[in-house]
Parts: structure tokens; sequence; C-alpha cells
């Protein structure tokens, strides 16, 4: 017999109206009312689309055969953004082929190699402030991150495309800054072009104008086929399937686009995140400090990405606000029995990252930054699963992770820096992500000289 979970009886326009506002108030209300699982209706989005934060059942999904969810349908709403030639939206033999081609270029020596890259492009922008000065936090880390994309990912480090593709993939990504902007991406009745002014017409022209570029560039990589760069866009360009395919330009184009909605956007919030959680709380900068400064005046990035109490801030940052809600969402091609549930074909199934993060058995006190808990706890990818899981997991995990422990090594060794304002940052959606509310800055309050200390354990520091 099939079992839906309960959920909210909110009327299914209203649900998805507080779902694109408040999202964390819709899934807390919901999470306390209904447990580990709950049911939402949002109308034609999703008619059934069933909430899950157990960790037994969503190792139970991850496990499962991949072929028993169509994942790439679920991710349909993106379409209009990513293209439907994305990762995002393929399954089954689409979906292995297209991540066999895009992995290596993220894993190895490859990635270590932008090491030196990402701590000078985090150095230059940084440069940039004043002492005394308040500066957006959210305009610098979009500017580092957007500078990684544009370097590591499409080889572009200078130049007229260079300089015109920076200025419209910020606007572009400001364009969703706030729920009520947001809401463009998921009722269709909004995604109208009335014209340049409209907020359709003048998000379509910039991605118009993107598109022209990025195949410009595409094109000219192909003609000059230099097998000597080592950017991602080349290395995409390079490789070959079982067959001996390349992808086309329109699937390295959506592959791009993809690349900076998910590596641009999620890595400049998290970026956001660390640099206020880590000055909020003085203690977890000291601690920082002190190993940051074990290594030396001029640390290699190998040995700074290794650092343990530096990763488990990142890992404490990306659990108390994750960049995603909730995993790609899977629907279920045959039934499903899920503990006490059985689900039918077509349920939405939706492993909610946030609510996961969030459990008092797994996280004592949840709304407390503790980096420390890392340190003592090894959590399961069923229980700590910030980029997703099984054969869904972002295939940039990797290169996210090394960027962001990078960046705040960098600011956080050369700079004092300090929070404006004693209010907490509240989070809000941004797009289809969690970011911090719009307008939360910080100030230099003076430059750091990195001196050589002692090594010693990471225990003894905290």
């Amino acid at each position: 017999m099939i079992k839906l979970p309960d959920g909210p009886k909110t009327p299914p326009w209203l649900q998805l109206l507080q779902w694109i506002a408040d999202p964390l108030g819709y899934m807390e209300t919901s999470f306390q009312r209904y447990g580990d699982f709950f049911t939402a209706r949002w109308g034609n989005l999703y008619p059934k689309a069933v909430f899950i934060s157990n960790p037994q059942a969503i190792q139970e999904i991850f496990t499962a055969d991949p072929k028993l969810f169509d994942s790439g349908r679920g991710n349909g709403l993106g379409k209009v953004v990513v293209g439907e030639h994305s990762i995002l939206l393929l399954d089954g033999s689409s979906h292995q082929r297209r991540r066999r081609l895009l992995t290596p270029p993220f894993h190895g020596e490859r990635m270590q190699a932008y090491g030196d890259l990402i701590c000078t492009l985090a150095k230059q922008v940084s440069s940039q402030w004043t002492i005394g000065k308040p500066f957006s936090v959210r305009k610098s880390m979009q500017e580092i991150s957007l500078r990684v994309i544009l370097q590591a990912v499409f080889g572009l480090n200078e130049g007229p495309r260079y300089e015109e593709l920076r200025q419209l993939l910020a606007e572009m990504m400001d364009m969703t800054v706030s729920p009520l902007r947001a809401s463009m991406l998921f009722f269709k009745f909004l995604q109208k072009d009335l014209g340049a002014w409209s907020p359709w017409g003048s998000f379509r022209r910039r991605q118009q104008q993107i598109d022209r570029l990025l195949y410009a560039e595409i094109q000219d990589r192909r003609r000059q086929n230099d097998l000597e760069r080592s950017d991602i866009l080349s290395l995409m360009i390079s490789a070959r399937d079982e067959q001996d395919q390349q992808m086309t330009d329109e699937e390295l184009h959506d592959e791009l686009i993809t690349l900076l909605l998910a590596g641009h956007e999620t890595t400049a919030s998290s970026l956001c995140w660390a640099l206020y959680w880590i000055h909020y709380q003085p203690q977890v900068r000291d601690k920082l400090l002190q190993e940051l400064n074990s290594l030396g005046a001029d640390p290699d990035p190998t040995d700074i990405v290794r650092l343990p109490y530096l990763t488990a801030v990142c890992q404490e940052t990306l659990r108390i606000y994750p960049p995603l809600f909730l995993t790609w969402p899977r629907i279920l091609k045959a039934p499903l029995k899920l503990g006490d549930y059985h689900f039918d074909t077509d349920t939405v199934l939706l492993p909610c990252i946030y609510l996961t993060h969030q459990r008092e058995d797994l996280y004592p006190e949840p709304k407390q930054f503790k980096p420390e808990r890392f340190l003592k706890r090894q959590y399961s990818p069923f229980e700590f699963f910030v980029f997703g899981g099984s054969n869904r997991r972002c295939v940039g995990a990797a290169l996210a992770m090394f960027e962001m422990k990078l960046v705040v090594a960098t600011i956080v060794s050369n700079y004092q820096l300090a929070l404006t304002d004693s209010q907490p940052v509240k989070p809000q959606r941004r797009g289809f992500f969690l970011a911090p509310a719009a307008g939360f800055k910080m100030m230099i309050t003076g430059r750091r000289v990195r001196q050589e200390q002692p090594s010693q354990p990471v225990g003894s520091s905290i």
C-alpha cells in the first residue's frame, strides 16, 4: 500500500511561495511538526516531493542503483539557466559518459596546480581593501571566486573577452539576489521577455551576451588546439569518451555555465560565511591563526589544505548553512520502500542537506558554530553531504574545498578583520542557493606579518 508522509496542509501555491521566500522557516517548521519525512506539495513544480533528513534512509537512497531514479528530469527547473546539455539534466548512460569526461580535470595533480593561482587571486582582491573603510564581503568573495572560475576553469586572465565576461557574469548572478527576484526561476509565467527593462528580458539578454562570448572562446580554443594548456576548458575540449567522441560546442557551453553557477555562487557564499564565523567568534580566529602560523612565513598550498583545524572550520561553515538546501531531486522510476513509507513511481525524493546538518543527535547545539565537532568525530557521507551523494555528487567538490581553504587561509593570515555590526548575519535565498543577507560588511583594522612558530599538535591549540 502506497503511503506518503504527512506534510504542510496549506495550498500548494502558498507552500511554494513559502519555500521561495523563507526556505529555512519552511523546512524547520515542517521538520518540527512532521519529523524526518514530510511531503511538500508545490503544484505543477512538484506535486509530491518528500523531504528526507533521516541518515539511514539517505544511505539507502545514495547506495541504491542509480537506474532507480530520474535525477536529470528532477532538475528541469534549472534548464533555463544551465541549458539542456548540462550534466545536471542528464540521466542514465548519457550522465555516466559526461561524468567520466568531466571528473579528471578536478582531481590529482591538475587540481593542485591551481593552488598558487588561488592564493594570488585572493591577495589581489584583498589588496584593494583600505584600513578603516568597510567593504562588502559578498562583492569581494564573488570577485575572488569569479576570477578563479575565469582563470582556472575558462583559462582567461586578460583581454576584452575576459573583462566583458567578468562584468556580465557578475551582473547575471546579482539578478537573483533576493527571494523576490529569485521567483522568476520558479514561475514560468514570470519568464516573459517584455523588453530589455523587464526582469526576464534583462536576464535573457545577459545570457545571450555570455553565450556569444563563450561560444567564441570555445571555437578559438578548438582552432588553437594547444595541448600545453592546463585550464579546465582545454582539458574538457581534449577529453574523449570510450567511442573516441568529444563534447560538442553546445555540451561544452552548458557545462561551463553549470560550473559557473555551481562553483561561483556557492563558493562565494561559503567564503562569506567562513569569514563571518571566524570573526564572530574570536576564539575560532585565534585557534586558526595559531595553526596557520605553525607553517611559517611562506607555506605551500598543499600544506595549507592539510591543516586539520582549517579543514574543520570549512566543514562547519558548510554544515551550518550549506549553499544548497537539498541534494538534486530524484524522481522514482519504480516503487520504493524507505522506513515505514512506500513511495510510488514519480514521487520526488529530496534528501535534505540543511535539516540533516541540523539534527541534534548528530550535531549537538546545531545552531552553534563549533569546528571542533569535526575533529572529534568522523561523519559518514549520509550525515554530512554538502556536495550531494552517489553518482550525483558534485564533480567539482574537491576543487571547491581546495579553493575555500586557500582563500580563507590567505585572508586570515594577511589581514586583521572586524565585523562592522554586532548583530548576527541572517541567511536568505539567493537564486537556488542559501547566502548571507545582502549588505554584510567587514573592515580591515590592520595587516598581519606572518611569523614562524614551532609546530604543535592541533589538539593542544583548541
